[in-house]
């Protein structure tokens, strides 16, 4: 990664970047000593981007779906044979361990299947009956994707590449946290063959973002990250009603457990949720709420397998967990732990200091241990209570029954998923008619959403533009086409008309 001559990527080139406004100095997550390189960055470079994927974005749109769906399935035949360097480069640059950042590589390649066959199917162009009347699917043009680092590509990548299907032009500002993969595939898309334009990836901090998100020849902001980001693009778009903004901003998710679950099934699925990729997925179950009858029990269950996860270096195959991605994440899951500490929340077992080895040395890196705490005094105002903490943290309610339950889970700001375990369906139902989330599971775990399915949120979560298998339909706008005779018949005139 400290090789590569540049990390922007503009019409088909990476760029220089002289007299640079900022630096990126990364280290691995993992290692610290790792030095991962600095990546400088220019603003005038994100301008740069969107004028040549304007300038791309007509041809682009003239080629056809037919060719623009050969030019993708080469883009997925590289991404391919690229998966290993794809997975340790996430490994290394954000600190996800290598078997989920393999399964994030490959996600890359189904995302780019999928979107050519089931998510084309719900913007096909099609004809009433008698051909007058046609809807036809069209591009809006260039659109900042603007991502997170927690999936730093598959998460871009699953609003790229359906939006390069409609005929878009993409420019593409990763996390600061993840430069280099997202250079890596801007590398992968020229492999490719993708003409110069139709991709591009900018560097930088949140400047960079700030000026996709208002910069008058972005057509689209498509964003996944923090509700205050997200609110921040929404301000400077009030003025600008016809810009696609298509918002995913976090979640703070509840798991609900009924008094009848499966208990074995559900511990285990609770621990899986809540502690996945480092507690770093928005769809991590951050809240357990566990009905009185099944409470001390299933708690003590949770804390016990939970005290039993292996944190460890990412490259090491019996790690469950690796660090959190930057300083910024640990200073950040640390403020959170000290609110709670502060409101009283009961630690069911003190987390232990945490030491990591890899290679037969002792490793310094952004490692935590899990821990799952109880609420002993629930508060609306509390922002441990209802902010997305993002990081390894269960906090525990106790639900006197089902409507308490499903009231307490209703009761955030968020509404991204959930998930709920009961052994009858009835209740099942009953909490998917009351909770108010975008996606909702039954005796399964929160995360590793499918990619068939739509996904997104409401209330802070997201502005009803679901991603998934959905993102093709705010990737194109509807163009109702009706069409006449040519032929003119005066006698088709209403009253009044001269004939």
């Amino acid at each position: 990664m400290r090789d590569a001559p540049s990390a922007t990527f503009v019409d088909g080139r990476f760029l220089p970047v002289d007299h640079p406004d900022g630096e990126l100095d990364l280290r691995s997550p993992a290692d610290v000593d790792d030095a991962l390189g600095v990546v400088p960055w220019r603003l005038d470079h994100a301008h740069d981007a969107v004028l040549a994927a304007r300038r791309a974005s007509g041809p682009w749109d003239a080629l056809g779906l037919d060719a623009r769906i050969a030019h993708l399935r080469r883009f997925r035949d590289v991404l391919a044979a690229h998966e290993d360097a794809i997975a340790h480069a996430i490994t290394r640059e954000m600190g996800k361990v290598l078997r989920e950042a393999r399964a994030e590589a490959k996600a890359l390649v189904a995302k780019i299947d999928l979107s050519i066959t089931e998510g084309l199917a719900y913007t096909r162009d099609w004809n009433l009956e008698d051909g007058r009347l046609s809807v036809r699917w069209r591009p809006h043009g260039v659109l900042a994707v603007i991502g997170p680092f927690n999936f730093p590509l598959h998460l871009a990548h699953g609003h790229i590449a359906p939006a390069l299907l409609a005929g878009n032009t993409v420019v593409f500002k990763p996390s600061e946290v993840t430069p280099h993969c997202a250079s890596l595939y801007a590398r992968l898309a020229n492999e490719a063959g993708l003409p110069p334009g139709v991709v591009n990836v900018v560097q930088g901090d949140g400047r960079v973002g700030a000026l996709l998100a208002s910069h008058g020849d972005v057509d689209g902001v498509l964003f996944t990250g923090s509700y205050d980001v997200g609110t921040r693009i929404l301000r400077e778009n009030a003025a600008r009603p016809g810009r696609l903004l298509a918002l995913e901003m976090g979640g703070r998710n509840p798991a609900v457990v009924l008094d009848d679950a499966p208990f074995e099934k559900a511990v285990a699925d609770v621990v899986l949720s809540a502690f996945s990729t480092t507690g770093q997925r928005c769809t991590c179950a951050s809240r357990l709420i566990v009905t009185r009858g099944l409470a001390d029990r299933f708690i003590e269950a949770v804390a016990e397998k939970t005290a039993g996860l292996r944190v460890g270096h990412p490259l090491d195959a019996a790690s469950f967990m690796g660090p959190l991605a930057s300083a910024a994440a640990m200073l950040r899951f640390e403020r959170y732990a000290r609110m709670a500490d502060d409101e009283g929340t009961r630690c069911v077992r003190e987390p232990p200091p945490v030491t990591v080895t890899h290679e037969g040395r002792a490793v310094r890196g952004w490692y935590v241990a899990p821990r799952v705490r109880v609420v002993t005094a629930p508060s609306r105002e509390s922002a441990y209570q209802r902010e997305e903490v993002f990081g390894p943290d269960l906090a525990v309610w106790v639900a006197d029954d089902d409507d308490h339950a499903f009231a307490l889970a209703n009761e955030s700001d968020y509404g991204l998923t959930a998930g709920v375990w009961t052994a009858s369906e009835a209740r099942f139902e009953a909490a998917a008619r009351t909770l108010r989330v975008g996606g909702i599971t039954w005796n399964a775990v929160t995360v590793g959403a499918s990619s068939r399915l739509p996904f997104g949120g409401l209330k802070r979560s997201g502005n009803h533009r679901p991603a998934g298998i959905f993102s093709s339909l705010y990737c194109a706008w509807p163009l109702a086409v009706t069409k006449g005779s040519a032929a003119y018949d005066p006698t088709t005139l209403p009253p009044g008309v001269p004939r």
